[in-house]
């Protein structure tokens, strides 16, 4: 008898584990908002094309910014909070001071979708789902996106600026590190860093890099790039992280690492003679399957992390606490 209530019991403590584990995977859906905000995504959409096309490099920020926050704690629009009595912003840290931007379209999408739903679609689902809209709106892939985020009480200014996020001269084994510790694998590192076929960096960003006269950047490349960027001036100064096709979403970042002309340090580190070298050869000649796999390590992104059921809260406004 004692035996079967061991049974019993440990039959039902089986059964809970496998009940919660099939529950929390469910709470991410595409349906999640059907009934509560059926007119949530198409109003997002209409409202990040409305962004884009005013500025298309808005595309290449707002896939930085999701970027940015997934790797802090989650997606939970925590970069988004600014400033409070209980929050120190993730704006404030250094690798997002200046730099990061597009929160003001993120808040505009929030805005146009609060007057449907009161209350009802998180920051982070928007975010997540503007990063979809930003990439197809530049030509990059498109995906489905699961549903159900909510958004974070907190920030931590103190993860941002201590490694959360890839330093941008951080060597390859750290990269991968970083990725790993956040589900995410090497192919996913190096089809996510094509996303910078678009937009731009600033030039204290890359300027050891093209004054280095290195055997790992091309010297007209490297002559080029000083135009816009003095040894000893211009930290601010912008430059393409494409030449060639700065505002399209196509392979041509990993035709440029071939011929040693990645901007960065952490761009042309995937092509060096490492273990990424043959991803980079591999989606520099098939573009389609660059794009499949970009998309697919979009949604893995997305996925981290992620607060769900009663977890979190959801902000009526995107930069402040309820």
């Amino acid at each position: 008898m004692a035996s079967r209530n061991v049974s019993t019991t440990v039959f039902f403590l089986l059964f809970l584990a496998v009940t919660n584990n099939t529950l929390c995977e469910a709470q991410l859906s595409t349906t999640f908002y059907d009934r509560t905000c059926p007119n949530a995504l198409s109003t997002i959409r209409t409202s990040i094309r409305r962004a884009i096309s005013r500025e298309r490099r808005m595309a290449a920020s707002i896939l930085r910014l999701h970027f940015h926050d997934c790797f802090v704690q989650g997606c939970d629009a925590s970069i988004l909070l600014d400033d409070g009595p209980t929050i120190i912003s993730e704006k404030n840290a250094l690798p997002n001071k200046g730099s990061v931007r597009g929160y003001e379209v993120i808040e505009a999408a929030k805005t146009e979708v609060e007057k449907l739903c009161t209350g009802v679609v998180s920051c982070a689902d928007i975010l997540t789902v503007a990063a979809r809209d930003a990439s197809e709106m530049v030509g990059g892939p498109s995906w489905s996106v699961k549903l159900g985020r909510r958004d974070s009480d907190t920030a931590s200014l103190v993860l941002a600026e201590t490694g959360a996020l890839p330093s941008f001269k951080a060597p390859l084994d750290s990269l991968i590190s970083t990725f790993r510790d956040n589900g995410l694998s090497a192919r996913d590192m190096v089809a996510l860093s094509g996303a910078h076929t678009i937009g731009q960096a600033q030039c204290f960003l890359f300027r050891d890099r093209i004054y280095s006269n290195g055997s790992d950047i091309d010297a007209g490349f490297a002559s080029t790039r000083r135009r816009r960027c003095p040894i000893n001036d211009g930290n601010e100064n912008l430059a393409a992280l494409d030449l060639v096709t700065p505002n399209s979403f196509d392979n041509n970042y990993f035709k440029n690492l071939l011929q040693k002309k990645g901007l960065l340090e952490t761009d042309q580190v995937l092509f060096s003679g490492g273990s990424t070298d043959s991803i980079v050869t591999e989606y520099s000649r098939s573009p389609a399957k660059f794009k499949s796999d970009f998309a697919a390590a979009m949604v893995k992104m997305g996925e981290i992390r992620t607060l769900t059921g009663q977890q979190g809260v959801i902000r009526r406004i995107c930069g402040a606490l309820p």
